[in-house]
């Protein structure tokens, strides 16, 4: 398998998947599943500005992307053999990377979040509770948008793996509930008490932002 890694790595790859041509990514799977690694190189092409920006949305940190990405289709790859098509081929590889990124994650000790219950009730729980200022800001006496920015980044990396994940895959990925419960091998629930719990921890940790806008 060709590496992920472009010529030039000081640009970061836009979110958007790679302009596929030519196969399907079903044809591409069937023939990858029979042992040609020229169609899994073609998918990786495909899906690999897509699957470094979730990454890094994730762990922030540009060559622990690239080679976290690597790691995912290298073992997507190797489990290429168990793919059976009741999901999209990006589906099932999302699932491949995000996992990969969080046992990473976990490895690092990556502090925060430990105090949240994802079993305690969701009597009061409110799924569209906003996550992060989205309020008008005036650039005379506001914080800039960069510096909200970096506030907001480094306040999801003090996050637990299980509730930056969640975050980052409704919040920045776009996700429904339901998906993010089927990606996550939870209930429905526990991604709404952990979606809850993350932004209640992002809110405290970013009051002063919220009071500054």
């Amino acid at each position: 398998m060709n590496e992920l890694r472009p010529e030039s790595s000081n640009t970061v790859p836009t979110e958007t998947t790679d302009v596929a041509t030519g196969p399907d990514d079903l044809e591409l799977v069937a023939r990858s599943q029979a042992g040609d690694t020229t169609a899994f190189n073609e998918l990786v092409t495909r899906y690999r500005n897509r699957a470094y920006a979730m990454i890094y949305n994730m762990v922030r940190n540009e060559q622990d992307a690239w080679d976290l990405a690597q790691d995912g289709f290298l073992k997507a790859w190797k489990s290429i053999s168990r793919f059976r098509g009741q999901s999209s081929f990006y589906t099932w590889l999302y699932r491949i990377l995000m996992n990969v990124t969080i046992d990473a994650m976990r490895r690092k000790q990556i502090e925060g979040g430990t105090e949240f219950d994802d079993h305690v009730g969701l009597q009061n729980i409110a799924p569209g509770a906003a996550t992060a200022p989205k309020s008008e800001m005036e650039p005379a006496d506001r914080m800039s948008d960069k510096e909200i920015r970096l506030r907001i980044d480094e306040a999801i990396a003090k996050l637990s793996p299980e509730h930056r994940t969640a975050i980052v895959m409704r919040e920045i990925d776009g996700l429904e509930y339901t998906e993010i419960a089927e990606q996550m091998g939870c209930s429905l629930g526990t991604v709404m008490s952990r979606l809850f719990y993350a932004r209640k921890k992002l809110q405290a940790l970013l009051k002063d932002v919220y009071e500054t806008i």
